[in-house]
């Protein structure tokens, strides 16, 4: 599969500009580059989701115009998209062949269904139930059913954008084990990632994007004396700063404290407390509950048991307006689901959740903008206008526009739940010292990451769970991944 002078236009913003990539077949192929480089929009492209403005997709050598993903699918091509597309009122079965069920006497068979998505999650290392419906699972069980997804379609050419965002080691390392096979039997992977390591530990071709053109296209010879710095380099254009921004003394007053909380099903008898400018981590592994700490905390999820403090204080916390009320923000893993409304524009979704401050007694439109134009510049937001709807950003700078809305609530309390997903090596840079800078400003933050570097590098102490439960809590400074490993798996 090629692409020859791919260009791509969103109204006055061009996303791909003249790119020129050969896929190989029996090769893993990593595109990276900034958010809104265009790898997301060169994926979509070569998936039939959207049609080129020009240039041209060649397979085998011939021309081929996709008319849509199902035209793509036909022609052997799937992608698991970065942003999930599944239905929460079916079971993992259903949405896994959902347009292509198979019949029998006239009938889907259901049985069918079940068993082969249950044989192609024991191949990615997953024992999620087949018949489980979607709605009740988490972001990385709903990732590896998308995953599911695109490997029940025996495709010659798989896209995996993101694919590993939410996913912790095991279930990455089973992956790429699936990749692995899939190109050792003559098939095209092409993988796009922010994990630097990642992708030049698995692809045989990396291409860099930066700003809708092709940087360069590295082989096998050119990646062999490569290291993520120099890709770092390439994909910025610059030589990058010290990763981790200095660490800030945290003060002594308690902002944060919660004592024994219980959530049905999840957590047991979790206690934790955040200073005053203090980052406290949150490790553990797929399933160990911080989420769902989280967002008990948040009023998302009812307690069973516990109490929340907040400055020493209890707080009746049991819907998320009463968070934001007392100064508790929770940015959200699933920025889509929960982070956005997808549909309205950059500064509706900015304002959202503190509309009442711009009701005078109409809403003061000028204001709304003035207040988001400030987070825009503030956390590097690549938009065309603030009138474009937050669909049309880059997963990245989506990300950015949910965090600045949660800003805007001004909170005392910021429970950051995997803030750095899908964002690239240079903007994490930028969220990493925004982060500080609030910790300074006295800003008390809970970090849930399933990345151990940016815990060790981030946080000033770090809670790990394991099955519901704080196993251990240790100093951000001194602790290790192989400890937070050693706690999270209890070994």
């Amino acid at each position: 599969m090629s692409v020859r002078g791919l260009t791509r236009d969103f109204g006055a913003v061009r996303a791909l500009d003249s790119v020129d990539v050969d896929f190989l077949a029996g090769e893993v192929h990593g595109v990276v580059g900034e958010n809104g480089a265009g790898k997301s929009t060169l994926m979509n492209v070569l998936a039939g989701v959207v049609r080129p403005t020009a240039g041209g997709v060649f397979l085998r050598g011939e021309p081929v115009s996709l008319g849509g993903p199902a035209d793509a699918l036909a022609r052997g091509i799937a992608m698991v998209h970065q942003e999930l597309h599944l239905v929460d009122e079916l079971c993992v079965a259903e949405n896994v062949f959902l347009g292509r069920e198979r019949t029998k006497r006239g009938l889907v068979d259901r049985r069918w269904a079940r068993e082969e998505t249950r044989r192609i999650l024991e191949t990615l290392g997953s024992g999620i139930d087949s018949r489980a419906l979607v709605s009740r699972l988490g972001v990385a069980d709903r990732q590896m059913v998308e995953i599911a997804r695109a490997l029940s379609c025996d495709a010659r050419v798989l896209i995996l954008d993101e694919p590993t965002a939410v996913l912790g080691p095991a279930e990455a390392a089973a992956l790429f084990a699936v990749v692995r096979r899939f190109r050792d039997e003559g098939k095209t992977a092409i993988l796009v990632s922010h994990f630097l390591g990642e992708v030049l530990g698995i692809c045989d071709a990396v291409t860099v994007l930066r700003d809708g053109r092709l940087v360069e296209t590295l082989r096998k010879e050119a990646l062999a004396g490569t290291a993520e710095r120099d890709l770092a380099a390439r994909m910025v254009g610059r030589e990058l700063g010290e990763h981790f921004p200095p660490r800030w003394r945290p003060e002594e007053e308690t902002a944060l404290e919660a004592r024994g909380l219980s959530v049905e099903g999840w957590v047991e008898e979790a206690s934790f407390s955040v200073r005053r400018g203090e980052i406290l981590g949150l490790a553990g592994l797929v399933g160990a509950g911080r989420t769902e700490l989280a967002e008990a905390v948040a009023g998302l999820r009812p307690r069973r048991a516990g109490t929340v403090l907040l400055g020493g204080e209890p707080a009746e916390i049991r819907c998320p307006r009463d968070a934001v009320r007392r100064g508790v923000a929770y940015l959200s893993e699933d920025r889509r689901r929960l982070g956005l409304v997808l549909g309205m524009n950059v500064v509706a979704n900015t304002t959202l959740v503190s509309l009442d401050r711009y009701a005078r007694p109409l809403l003061d439109r000028r204001a709304e903008r003035e207040a988001t134009l400030s987070h825009v510049r503030r956390l590097d937001i690549r938009v065309g206008q603030l009138r474009d709807g937050v669909e049309t950003l880059s997963g990245g700078n989506q990300q950015k526009v949910s965090f600045a809305k949660w800003l805007e609530t001004r909170p005392r309390v910021m429970l950051l739940d995997e803030p750095t997903r899908g964002i690239d090596v240079g903007a994490k840079e930028q969220i990493y010292r925004l982060i500080r800078e609030l910790a300074r400003g006295g800003m008390a933050t809970v970090l849930i990451s399933s990345e151990m570097t940016e815990l060790l590098g981030m946080c000033d102490r770090i809670a790990v769970m394991r099955r519901g439960r704080i196993v251990a809590v240790v100093d951000g400074a001194t602790a290790t991944e192989e400890a937070l490993i050693r706690h999270a798996s209890g070994l």
